[in-house]
């Protein structure tokens, strides 16, 4: 394994968000923070309803459609440093929303692996699991899910590469209570630094 996870190529992360907070959430904004340290080139994706400011999101292929077209307009921010022949290596994050998109759109960018931070299993009013969208992502899936997450929890499927980690006392969007024990500094601090690990493993192999 490289020591650096520049070697061989570009290493860069794109970064989604929920569908009602930002990609400065705690744990996005943290996780970005471990990767530039790392030397990952980060981009934050704002998509469009937001910048907008709207509430409610784009449908799914809308949405989709922002990520690859980012992706693609990426190459266009490659270091001078590493050549234009240097290939990208590339990892997505999302949160809950952004975590949907990124399962459903890896293959198609050729992300080498998913962070999924609080994936929304169990939509509201009895529709159908969500779990087939991790399924089907084509690549390595990191699921990060808080404990008390109210939307579930998705299963592992070591087969199609889907490993799931469970953080303590955290809910949906990684918030503790005063009951739990745990600070709110700690809990984004363990699900950053999980995700951030498992990030550079990926752009490393």
């Amino acid at each position: 394994m490289p020591d650096s996870p520049a070697a061989g190529g570009w290493p860069a992360v794109v970064l989604l968000h929920g569908a009602g907070s930002g990609t400065d959430a705690p744990v996005p904004r943290r996780l970005g923070e471990l990767l530039v340290a790392a030397g990952v080139t980060v981009g934050r994706l704002e998509m469009p309803y937001r910048v907008a400011g709207r509430k409610a999101p784009d449908r799914p292929a809308r949405l989709d459609a922002v990520l690859m077209a980012a992706v693609a307009a990426l190459a266009d921010l490659r270091p001078a440093t590493l050549g234009a022949d240097s290939p990208l290596r590339l990892g997505l994050a999302g949160a809950s929303m952004g975590s949907r998109v990124a399962a459903r759109t890896a293959r198609a960018v050729g992300a080498r692996g998913v962070l999924a931070l609080g994936f929304p299993l169990h939509p509201p009013g009895g529709r159908p699991s969500r779990q087939p969208e991790l399924d089907g992502a084509g690549v390595p899936v990191y699921v990060l899910q808080g404990e008390r997450d109210s939307f579930g929890r998705p299963e592992a499927d070591p087969a199609r590469g889907v490993e799931v980690a469970v953080v303590a006392g955290a809910d949906h969007s990684f918030k503790v209570r005063v009951r739990d024990g745990r600070s709110a500094a700690e809990v984004v601090e363990e699900a950053a630094g999980l995700g951030a690990a498992w990030l550079l493993s990926r752009l490393r192999a």
